[in-house]
């Protein structure tokens, strides 16, 4: 596959089957070459100012608009329901999430989505969503737009090929994309599948201003890979299903062609991957242990300075350098969440219980920290340079909002670890007040 380098850029894409198929000097001619239909989707307000506006124009065989009327889809375990159960502000942590067998219970990318925790609301356009997949097939004749928000996909196991109106990015493990509001797109799976979705409701995910940093690290601009144009004139004359998120319910309406029928685009308003492999990590390098802010590969801004309605945090493979510090996350209660996930390796502060697929959620206030034999450890170890993290890639959404959780999470999915606090229960005091 081949993909255009940098995040947010005006890119211009047409298929080489087609060539001349982007109209030259203008957006939309009265006839477009080849007899195309031209259309735009927007991602921001007409009246945005320029360095916020977003949108692209598409030159398909067909328009979008060609479909029968939407009718309501099964949800399955995707909600926006936030009261179904009393909150709970405990900390909370999930076993790996179940994977069904394809030969008992056959679930695609959209069937497979089950919402974890959120808060907010779509319709106001604040808010924010955590889900979780499990599928083990590919989606056939499908695709799903979201009208609600962007999604930011986090695949843990298995690849996704991943086909847009835009074109088909393949992203696997350590990777992640991100599927902007109202694009179409479906998945393709090549086995029991699994990852973490965050969805986000009236915000964009941007890079994170870097301030005293600089102008360079963290996550480049360059190493964002979007789709080129690639499209497939197809008639699907049993029905292709469009699949539509809206308001926090699902609709279906039926076409009878792909609606991945786009011949050429240009714009700045794309899906994109990036490979977490290319985060150039910020450390301490003299004392004491930096907040996980420095980590941040996206964020998704609210409307006050410097508070995030969501940001995307890893914590990748680096050096541990500082001197006469406790090196591993400090105990701390915090005002935002604090959604983690492992996508591989043993995460340094809980080297035991958060596995692979599973997650942990650290509520507002709630107190959190290493546990008993994490600190005992760190508290006695040698301070000489160490790879931090090797083989490993844990990340956080955290988030302004607090976060309730869904029925499925707290009871359907069988996967709870109710015994989470007992790994804080061996720490002992260690106060001797004749010793300084």
């Amino acid at each position: 596959l081949q993909y255009l380098s940098g995040f947010g850029n005006e890119h211009a894409s047409e298929d080489p089957r087609c060539p001349g198929a982007l109209p030259e000097g203008q957006n939309n001619p009265q006839v477009c070459p080849y007899g195309l239909y031209a259309e735009q989707l927007s991602g921001s307000a007409f009246t945005c100012p320029r360095s916020t506006n977003k949108r692209s124009w598409l030159y398909r065989i067909l328009p979008s608009v060609c479909h029968k009327p939407f009718q309501p889809l099964k949800e399955g375990h995707l909600t926006h329901n936030w009261d179904e159960v009393e909150p709970d502000p405990n900390q909370l942590r999930w076993k790996p999430f179940e994977i069904p067998k394809a030969s008992q219970n056959k679930m695609d990318f959209v069937s497979g989505l089950h919402t974890l925790c959120g808060a907010g609301e779509p319709r106001g356009r604040s808010g924010i969503a955590v889900h979780v997949f499990v599928c083990n097939t590919s989606m056939l004749d499908r695709c799903f737009y979201n009208s609600d928000g962007d999604f930011l996909i986090v695949p843990q196991q298995g690849k996704l090929l991943v086909t847009t109106e835009f074109g088909k990015l393949l992203v696997e493990p350590n990777e992640i994309c991100v599927i902007q509001q109202g694009m179409r797109f479906s998945v393709e799976v090549f086995g029991e599948s699994r990852g973490y979705v965050l969805e986000v409701y009236g915000a964009h995910f941007e890079l994170p201003d870097l301030g005293p940093i600089g102008a360079n690290g963290l996550a480049n601009p360059r190493d964002f890979l979007v789709p080129v144009a690639w499209y497939e004139d197809r008639q699907v004359p049993g029905g292709y299903t469009v699949i539509s998120k809206y308001q926090g319910k699902l609709f279906a309406a039926q076409q009878d062609f792909s609606p991945f029928n786009v011949v050429a685009w240009h714009g700045n308003y794309t899906p994109y991957k990036y490979n977490l492999d290319n985060f150039m990590v910020i450390n301490a390098v003299a004392f004491d242990h930096a907040d996980p802010s420095i980590f941040t590969v996206l964020t998704a801004k609210s409307t006050r300075p410097g508070v995030a309605l969501a940001d995307f945090v890893i914590f990748p493979p680096r050096w541990g350098v500082a001197n006469n510090t406790f090196r591993p996350p400090c105990y701390h209660r915090n005002c935002m969440s604090e959604f983690m996930g492992l996508i591989r390796g043993h995460y340094e502060a809980k080297e035991e219980g958060f596995q692979p697929g599973g997650a942990s959620l650290h509520s507002m206030m709630t107190p959190h920290g290493p546990d008993a034999d994490c600190f005992e450890k760190a508290s006695k170890a040698k301070l000489e340079p160490e790879r931090v993290a090797e083989g490993t890639m844990a990340f956080m959404f955290e988030s302004s909002f607090s976060m309730a959780v869904t029925k499925w999470g707290l009871k359907t999915s069988n996967r709870l670890d109710k015994n989470y606090y007992k790994c804080w229960e061996p720490l002992k005091s260690h106060f001797n007040p004749n010793c300084k």
